[in-house]
């Protein structure tokens, strides 16, 4: 719902596809430079008050625009440090929100547990931009209100869960004890680096979406090529959660067993075939139905990516290696959402969208080439 909010707000204010991209980009560069602390954060606080202190913190940013449109604002930099304080939050809340799955359940479970809490996200993906693109017709301040009561009970809920910090061994904490604390903040990095399995899956996340990331321009192709409104805003925002959610619960019921890295390209491609015919669609039905089969191909991606590198990595440092993970997600998104918007106001909305399937389809060829273990990849445990 913020997002549809955020976007329409900001494109009304400015009119300029950049300023779309400076969304992206505004929340990003703080969580770049925070997200390697975050990490460390992580392993060593109780992660469930990480969460909560952050999530209070982005309570008190929807309030702050909430304040600022019922005071008629015009300005768009308040918007731009309200995100960038977003940025700042999601570096500490992302590697603590990662790290602490795969711990409540038991290890033989997480694939079921990563698809199932992928459903409910998906759930909230699909309700979120359709219901925030019909608040918005009353108004955005309705859209702020409402995020800022659900953001409230996040918090309250977050604090229900028991005190939770990292498992260390006595190697491990004797290790740590004599690291210095430069050295303890690379350790995530180091461990990436060296596991050319993980390296692989979490790059080709960085490097596909970032071409791919058409979902930043949404409000111009909702506005001015589709021409449906902020309405049909939300609806174009909500196709991809829906197929991400049913995809989701496909593989809730059927997790993938074999030749998990051929549906891991597979969905990257998918991903960008869709991107693609998205650019190239003048009607509505299509437009939605490329953005449902682009949200299944990302899925399909996301699970597999999701398993493999949470179960690979030690509880001890998956704090920080969660925050290199969210280091490349965030990249792929928020650096995805401004490249699309540099790529729209050069070449147009279309051609940028049209380019950025393309180059995701290259990434795809690029990795298998690059990454035969991933290609070659059966079982994920």
């Amino acid at each position: 719902m913020l997002a549809v909010a955020v976007g329409w707000q900001v494109y009304a204010l400015t009119h300029d596809p950049l300023a779309l991209g400076l969304v992206g980009l505004s929340e990003f560069l703080p969580f770049l430079c925070l997200v390697m602390l975050g990490g460390h954060v992580a392993d060593r606080a109780d992660r469930r008050n990480v969460l909560v202190i952050a999530w209070s913190i982005e309570a008190l940013c929807i309030g702050g625009l909430l304040w600022l449109t019922i005071a008629g604002g015009r300005a768009v930099w308040p918007i731009y440090l309200v995100i960038a304080t977003f940025g700042s939050t999601r570096a500490f809340y992302s590697p603590s929100m990662q790290a602490i799955v795969p711990t409540l359940v038991p290890r033989e479970e997480f694939p079921r547990a990563v698809s199932l809490n992928s459903t409910l996200f998906q759930i909230a993906v699909i309700a979120g931009p359709a219901l925030g693109g019909v608040l918005f017709l009353l108004g955005p301040a309705v859209v702020f209100g409402v995020c800022l009561a659900l953001f409230i009970v996040t918090v309250l809920l977050t604090a229900s869960l028991g005190p939770h910090r990292a498992r260390h061994d006595a190697a491990g904490a004797a290790a740590n004890a004599t690291a210095s604390t430069g050295h303890q903040l690379l350790e995530g990095l180091r461990y990436v680096l060296h596991q050319r399995l993980v390296l692989g899956v979490i790059s080709l996340d960085l490097f596909a979406v970032l071409f791919g990331g058409a979902t930043a321009l949404l409000p111009i192709f909702a506005g001015e090529v589709l021409r449906i409104g902020p309405a049909g805003l939300g609806l174009l925002r909500t196709a991809p959660g829906v197929g991400a959610a049913l995809t989701a619960g496909l593989l809730t019921l059927r997790p993938i067993n074999r030749h998990a890295g051929a549906y891991m390209f597979g969905g990257v491609a998918l991903f960008g075939l869709c991107t693609i015919v998205f650019g190239l669609s003048r009607s509505v039905p299509l437009s939605v139905a490329a953005l449902f089969l682009l949200g299944c191909g990302d899925m399909l991606s996301i699970y597999v990516r999701g398993i493999l590198v949470q179960l690979n990595t030690p509880d001890t440092i998956r704090g920080r290696v969660s925050a290199i993970n969210s280091m490349f997600i965030g990249g792929s998104n928020e650096l995805g959402e401004f490249e699309s918007g540099v790529t729209a106001r050069w070449f147009g909305a279309v051609r940028a969208v049209l380019l950025g399937g393309v180059l995701t389809l290259a990434v795809v060829g690029g990795w298998i080439a690059l990454f035969p273990q991933l290609r070659r990849l059966d079982r994920l445990r």
